[in-house]
């Protein structure tokens, strides 16, 4: 059975009907940037959405800015929840952990970006055309400096988006992710499942394709990625960050992701398809297992990454034991 994913060439209809759409926010100390992010999403067309907030304990004019964007909109549009105080991967999971899913798609979004006014009805239109109900779309972004002046663009992928892909590499960032109420719902009860993760966005690419949903990446920029030197991940891409990414791998870092990751995706086993706990299974055994046992594992379990650099990277690592 191959991965299930569509290409990213699916147009939006120009037509497309209003849809509702939650979107999630995580903010903390964002005052330098996040009017230009909340002003982005009051410009959103043919999309009719809610906001939430959770603030992670800013001391800076975050919270007085949220309040103030809140004042303009109309009543109970966006909501402002106290966060958890446990990074920005624990105040998204406490958003989700608390939504009110009604029926509606989910979004989530950064403080510190600008969406294109079509970001959210884009991404709806595409998800409206994957015949599964369990589908999730991120887009590609326009990389930019602090003041918004365009760097570059994320890649798109070489391969399919699917399981085995996930399993190692993150190609959704959580800053474009879109989801259809199916896998919404998904991943709010998996949240409940789980212990520690490291990254929210690739927990929910892993666990959507996990069920056997559909990943879409839109071959279409859809925001501006902002780059500031405080961002909590940055723009990992390119063949100028391969010598960090290479060390991250030889030092054992992608090891404890791993070991993480899989901990979180046997709690929700019990969800996937047939041939995902499969191939979960062989990639656990390939964490513990010795070099000869632990390359056997990971060719069973299928995993992929899509560059050449980053595959390099991987298997140089499994090789000299950092994996």
């Amino acid at each position: 059975m191959t991965d299930r994913s569509v290409a990213p060439s699916l147009q939006a209809p120009e037509g497309q009907v209003s849809q509702n759409v939650l979107i999630l926010m995580a903010t903390r100390n964002g005052a330098r940037f996040i009017a230009d992010q909340l002003e982005s999403i009051a410009a959103q067309h043919r999309a009719d959405w809610r906001l939430w907030i959770s603030d992670d304990g800013s001391s800076d004019g975050t919270v007085a800015i949220i309040e103030e964007f809140a004042r303009s909109r109309p009543e109970g549009q966006v909501r402002l929840l106290r966060g958890p105080g446990v990074g920005a991967t624990g105040n998204f999971r406490s958003l989700l952990r608390r939504a009110a899913l009604d029926g509606q798609y989910l979004a989530f979004c950064d403080q510190d970006d600008v969406w294109d006014r079509d970001h959210l009805s884009r991404g709806m239109a595409m998800l409206s055309e994957i015949p599964d109900s369990l589908a999730i779309y991120g887009c590609r972004m326009r990389i930019c400096d602090a003041r918004l002046q365009q760097t570059g663009l994320s890649p798109l992928p070489a391969r399919p988006l699917g399981f085995r892909n996930a399993l190692v590499q993150n190609m959704l960032s959580g800053n474009t992710i879109v989801m259809t109420p199916a896998a919404a719902r998904l991943l709010q009860e998996a949240e409940a499942e789980v212990g520690e993760i490291p990254i929210h966005d690739w927990w929910a690419y892993q666990i959507v394709t996990g069920a056997g949903g559909t990943a879409v990446l839109d071959d279409q920029p859809g925001i501006l990625y902002r780059q500031h030197g405080a961002n909590v991940i940055g723009a990992n891409r390119g063949l100028r960050t391969f010598p960090t990414r290479l060390l991250r791998h030889l030092r054992g870092r992608h090891k404890d992701w791993a070991v993480q990751n899989s901990a979180a995706l046997r709690a929700s086993a019990m969800r996937f398809t047939p041939e995902n706990r499969d191939r979960l299974t062989a990639f656990d055994d390939a964490l513990s297992a010795p070099l000869t046992r632990k390359i056997a594992a990971l060719r069973k379990a299928g995993v992929y990454y899509q560059s050449p650099q980053a595959r390099a990277a991987f298997w140089l690592s499994v090789a000299l034991r950092g994996f």
